[in-house]
């Protein structure tokens, strides 16, 4: 197997466990340039609010889009435009990537900045 075939496989066990929650989820995606996060309903189909270092509001607070403060900055944009949408609560689905670096920085800012998991 390779290293994604890996990280997809336990992406895959934490996703069977997040949908028996019934809870939205804040799912993620790194790739050494960018950043991507996203706030998907209880439903599984519906994509409530999203945040990416793309985006232009993100992108001008940075020097570099591939660094931990970068992903805090990710993670405050999309706790702030999750309380605009009325969610507070969710799950982290962590892609199957470590919970480590920007992972983790980008998890700690929305944390800190009003949303529960």
């Amino acid at each position: 197997m390779t290293k994604n075939d890996n990280r997809l496989r336990r992406a895959r066990r934490s996703r069977a466990k997040i949908r028996e929650l019934g809870v939205a989820r804040l799912t993620i995606h790194r790739t050494p340039r960018h950043m991507y996060a996203q706030i998907i309903g209880p439903d599984g189909g519906t994509v409530v609010v999203s945040a990416s270092t793309l985006q232009k509001e993100v992108r001008e607070a940075l020097d570099s889009t591939g660094n931990i403060a970068a992903a805090a900055v990710v993670g405050r944009s999309i706790a702030e435009k999750a309380k605009a949408a009325g969610v507070t609560r969710v799950a982290f689905d962590r892609s199957g990537f470590q919970y480590h670096g920007r992972v983790k920085a980008l998890a700690e800012a929305a944390r800190e900045n009003g949303l529960e998991f």
